[in-house]
């Protein structure tokens, strides 16, 4: 990919084009119309990257199908799903797989590090596969875009971010509850999370260390510029470090956000305000707090979003049980704050209720109306949409690629310091541009897009 000078206009031209962020996000897709039970009950022949970690629960959620190829850098860490698959045939270069197995397989799992997500993802989809890919879609913007870009010419190619709430009945709940008035105009959402649980704030170490002997150093680095190994990098701390992954916020939004930016139809705000500790060059700050305001649309007041992560919690909700410890859930969590009364939920938007207990019972014991149909998870809902011909909720080119690039815009913020002014209609950012390297990377030789 290379690395195009980028003026102010161009730049979020970019941001615009990536969809002018889809117009509005989909919505969550209803589980299609059953097919004919012979395509139904035909298994999909699948090719998985990154087994090891994360990428094992992929492994085993896609396990009913035909697992027929398995890839990992390091096989050591791939031992638990090779076990588990002895008939897949084993690869550490997930390219000579694809190219391999061209004709064997019908979709792929993309379970890497951040930095290696968009171009193993963009492979697999100009091969005409199926694809899953987990969060975040990409590391940075311009990742994003080619691959809403490439997956729109593609309608028929299922494709789904493991962002694994949207497929759930949370969510759902959650945008029911807020749509039936039950907590009247919302005008704030709070977030927080324990995250980072890696190294973060730090700089490049420069000690010598060995490549462990089960692991292939240049395959783990893929597109990301050379640079010596080291057990700050892999195999868990890759996250904190820009040049592999986006912080906690890139980890962990697209969960925790979601369910805000699908209920309202975001797209992009008109502010971003950042603040964080002490900045380091090539990390992610130790905790960081950034305020998303999103203005008025259509019927939908504006509304601001809180991010807060490296444990910051929000303050103490008024009304809040007295006799209970604040917050719910330490490890992360949602508090939708509207004129009327409050909603509270998991990171996956899981186990929502209302902060008012006496009409938390009534809802309980007579719930709203079904608006938005349950899925059976975000695997299966994945696999139907494929043998189908659709698209589920969480699809590349009209909702994951468009939130992605939402929280990468937040991510950049941190990064630069700087509060960012956008237009909310085209998202030109009107203050500052940010370095080209930091929208549109430059991949090593053998690694493109």
């Amino acid at each position: 990919m290379s690395d195009k000078e980028l003026d102010r206009r161009s730049f979020v031209g970019g941001l615009a084009a990536a969809g002018a962020l889809a117009a509005m996000p989909q919505p969550l897709h209803a589980l299609s119309e059953p097919a004919p039970q012979q395509q139904q009950s035909q298994k999909m022949r699948i090719a998985c990257i990154g087994v090891g970690g994360m990428g094992a629960t992929d492994v085993r959620g896609v396990a009913h199908e035909e697992i027929v190829a398995l890839c990992d850098v390091d096989w050591k860490a791939a031992e638990g799903s090779f076990r588990a698959n002895p008939k897949a045939r084993r690869y550490k270069d997930y390219r000579e797989m694809l190219e391999k197995e061209r004709n064997n397989i019908d979709a792929v799992t993309v379970s890497t590090p951040d930095h290696s997500h968009a171009a193993a993802a963009m492979m697999a989809l100009k091969m005409g596969k199926h694809v899953y890919c987990q969060k975040p879609l990409a590391r940075t913007i311009g990742e994003v875009r080619a691959l809403k870009a490439e997956a729109a010419k593609r309608p028929k190619q299922a494709t789904q971010m493991g962002n694994q709430g949207h497929a759930l009945e949370g969510i759902r709940l959650i945008r029911e509850w807020v749509e039936a008035g039950l907590i009247g105009t919302v005008s704030r959402v709070e977030y927080w999370t324990n995250r980072p649980i890696w190294p973060q704030a730090i700089n490049r170490p420069s000690d010598a260390h060995n490549v462990p002997p089960t692991l292939d150093w240049n395959l783990w680095l893929g597109p990301a510029e050379e640079r010596p190994y080291h057990p700050r990098y892999a195999p868990f701390n890759w996250r904190g470090w820009w040049d592999f992954g986006t912080g906690a916020m890139g980890d962990m939004a697209c969960h925790i956000m979601d369910a805000a930016y699908w209920t309202f139809g975001l797209k992009y705000p008109s502010r971003i305000t950042p603040e964080s500790t002490v900045l380091f060059a090539e990390t992610a700050p130790a905790m960081q707090r950034i305020t998303y305001e999103f203005p008025a649309m259509g019927n939908r007041p504006g509304v601001t979003l809180n991010w807060r992560d490296g444990s910051l919690v929000p303050p103490r909700p008024e009304g809040y049980p007295e006799d209970q410890a604040w917050p719910h859930d330490p490890t992360g969590g949602q508090l939708w704050i509207g004129d009327k009364g409050m909603i509270l939920a998991g990171t996956y938007a899981e186990n929502p209720r209302l902060l008012n207990e006496t009409l938390n019972a009534e809802i309980k014991a007579k719930p709203v109306p079904v608006k938005y149909p349950r899925t059976e998870g975000v695997y299966k809902e994945w696999l139907s949409a494929a043998k189908n011909g659709t698209q589920p909720g969480s699809n590349f080119a009209g909702y994951a690629g468009p939130m992605t690039e939402m929280i990468l815009i937040g991510c950049l913020a941190v990064r630069m310091g700087r509060t960012l002014e956008m237009d909310p209609d085209t998202g030109v950012i009107k203050n500052v541009t940010p370095p080209s390297e930091w929208v549109n990377p430059t991949y090593r030789a053998g690694w493109s897009l």
